[in-house]
């Protein structure tokens, strides 16, 4: 009977500790249900707020880029303007130049040129003035990579006196292609956009030059005849056959060149093959005669293209897997400077090989082409080192 009773007591306590149990998980859940709703109203609270903001800076953002495309519409507007009244300024100075062509730097007629010393002298009737360019390149400043259209090999230069660029594309056809300023070429998606001349003969490589609103190429003949185009009017100024019986290449590395010929303050000049090294010649540019030549000494092998500056021949060299290109001959037409006394001229390294490089000696920049890219080369130049002699007593 004891026995009993201790069980129904034992079994009624368990059932009242079990319900206390119970009871609390139950108010643990309910709390911990509270503290979720008033986050997950936070988080909407805090979400609400966060869209709205969102909303506002898109808004922003959108009144920001509406007036920034109206700023842009402006300014292109304001570029275009400004870009019509360059071109048309480009031309009025190339009409008044076209009128009042400068004197040039030297007249043959007016050479008196002895080795380390030049002379002035006033003679009762005429004063003879000796060129005053007597500079020679120190280094290479800055390069410029305009673009890259036409063919591996070709030409670009500009006449000294005009603001005309000409495009030479490939080494042997017969039309050219005129650009009225660099600006125009560099915005152009070919060569196939500028103005096309056609010349009555195929040319020859890559050493051709443009010299006061005239063309002198070699022909693409059986002999090497030398042709003046006039570019303003469309025709053959004159031609001469030029006194060459090597058909050599000037220059190693460029083989379809076999005359290239060189304008620069001076006036025109030949560079052409004698044997293994590379011979010069003076041009005059009215009659193509032939006025002096000389015997550089530089070169052919590895030599890729040369250009003058002030009558100073530099001839660059570089390597049949193409490397930098070198300046490593010099030659002065006046014996002021040797390939000694030079400095040593590197080119940044670049794709290839330069297939042409022409002097401006207004802009004192080179118009190089390089595996079809078309490049510019600013040039710094400073004093040959000569003499001013006093003149004689009479």
């Amino acid at each position: 009977m004891k026995a009993t009773i201790f069980f129904i007591l034992l079994t009624a306590v368990a059932r009242s500790r079990g319900q206390y149990h119970y009871q609390g998980l139950m108010n643990y859940l309910e709390n911990r249900m509270l503290a979720m709703e008033e986050r997950i109203a936070l988080w909407q609270e805090q979400n609400n707020r966060y869209s709205s903001d969102l909303k506002e800076f898109r808004q922003q953002a959108a009144d920001l880029l509406g007036k920034l495309g109206k700023e842009h519409d402006k300014l292109r507007s304001d570029m275009e303007g400004a870009g019509a009244r360059v071109d048309r300024v480009e031309r009025e100075m190339d009409y008044i130049e076209t009128k009042n062509p400068p004197k040039p730097c030297v007249k043959a007629a007016d050479k008196m040129v002895e080795q380390d010393v030049v002379v002035k002298e006033r003679k009762k009737d005429e004063f003879f003035e000796l060129s005053v360019c007597v500079n020679i390149v120190s280094s290479l400043k800055a390069m410029k990579i305009l673009k890259r259209l036409g063919s591996p090999k070709g030409v670009w230069t500009k006449d000294a006196r005009s603001a005309k660029v000409y495009v030479f594309n490939g080494t042997s056809d017969n039309m050219l292609y005129e650009f009225n300023s660099v600006r125009e070429l560099s915005a152009s998606s070919g060569v196939s956009k500028g103005k096309q001349i056609t010349v009555p003969t195929a040319w020859n490589g890559t050493g051709h030059a443009v010299y006061d609103g005239f063309l002198y190429y070699v022909s693409e003949s059986s002999e090497l005849q030398v042709i003046k185009y006039d570019l303003q009017n469309g025709s053959v100024a004159d031609s001469a056959v030029f006194p060459m019986d090597d058909r050599s290449p000037v220059y190693q590395l460029n083989p379809e060149t076999l005359v290239d010929l060189v304008a620069d303050e001076d006036g025109l000049w030949a560079l052409y093959p004698a044997g293994d090294t590379i011979n010069l010649a003076k041009m005059d540019i009215d009659s193509l005669d032939i006025e002096q030549m000389w015997d550089t000494a530089c070169p052919r092998n590895n030599a890729e293209a040369a250009f003058i500056v002030c009558g100073t021949v530099y001839v660059v060299y570089n390597t049949k897997p193409p490397s930098r290109s070198r300046v490593q001959c010099v030659f002065d037409v006046n014996d002021m400077v040797s390939s000694g006394e030079a400095p040593l001229i590197y080119f940044p390294r670049r794709y290839g090989a330069h297939s042409s490089l022409k002097y401006n000696p207004e802009e004192r920049q080179l118009y190089a082409w390089d595996d079809g890219y078309q490049i510019l080369y600013k040039l710094v130049l400073k004093k040959k080192l000569w003499v001013i002699m006093p003149p004689p007593e009479e």
